[in-house]
């Protein structure tokens, strides 16, 4: 097995992921997803190429909403010290950061970003209307019984959600909701 990493230019701690391996990893996933094209396309219309990255731009729900759209997305989970720069020029890849914090490997942001995603592809959800985004959401959410106790202290539903008076409830939710 050839060496995957080795220790960065300039010094400094830990590994950086060497360029070889990655661009030979991306170049095999787009050529699976792309039998019927014997040439090679790294970066086009219908796919993106995604690396993490604590200074990447702050993935969001509108930009889970436009990556939908692609056919294809490959996701490179870089790992300690990160990946060696060329490989993200010659691919063209976005960066993207999950939250202003450092995590020791990509695969929890791929995670986030695939999940983000395809929550939004018909079907995924059983009610589109599930989308936060589109909707009145509280944080604070109740379900049945209406009423219950816990080591001697009752717990209740808020009565304006039994109301059953839609505005009611609306407000109520917009008022949590901030």
């Amino acid at each position: 097995m050839a060496q995957v990493d080795d220790r960065p230019y300039g010094g400094g701690p830990g590994m950086v992921l060497r360029a070889e391996p990655i661009l030979k990893a991306v170049e095999a996933a787009l050529k699976k997803a792309r039998i019927k094209n014997s040439e090679l396309r790294i970066k086009n219309k219908e796919s993106e190429i995604i690396n993490f990255s604590p200074s990447g731009k702050l993935f969001t729900n509108a930009e889970a909403e436009k990556l939908k759209k692609k056919k294809d997305i490959v996701l490179i989970c870089g790992r300690y010290e990160g990946i060696d720069a060329r490989a993200s020029k010659i691919l063209k890849a976005k960066e993207y950061s999950v939250g202003p914090y450092v995590l020791t490997g990509g695969e929890l942001p791929a995670m986030i970003l695939i999940d983000s995603i395809s929550r939004r592809i018909e079907g995924v959800l059983n009610k589109n209307e599930s989308l936060e985004e589109n909707r009145v959401s509280s944080s604070e959410v109740y379900t049945r019984p209406e009423a219950f106790e816990y080591k001697g202290k009752k717990y209740k539903v808020p009565a304006v959600l039994l109301s059953g008076h839609a505005k009611n409830i609306e407000e109520w939710k917009t008022k949590r909701s901030k």
